[in-house]
């Protein structure tokens, strides 16, 4: 799980930008779900597995997010 998480943040802009479509939002939701669970924040996976099921919108604020940050926003 931490090689995910360091391999995702060590993508360039432009993929992770890509990766904000809506079309492949999911990997930012299992990112989310993976940084919580090994910090063992259990309010956050329980808030990324609700945000997995019921927050298409989420796309639009990580591709706001990578635009102004270069990371997404997490409550992590």
């Amino acid at each position: 799980m931490e090689s995910l998480i360091k391999a995702i943040d060590n993508l360039p802009k432009l993929v992770k930008l890509i990766l904000c479509l809506p079309a492949v939002a999911i990997i930012w939701e299992i990112y989310r779900l993976c940084l919580s669970f090994q910090k063992q924040n259990w309010v956050g996976v329980i808030l990324a597995i609700v945000l997995i099921c019921c927050a298409p919108f989420m796309w639009l604020v990580d591709l706001i997010c990578i635009l102004l940050n270069g990371k997404i926003w997490w409550i992590d």
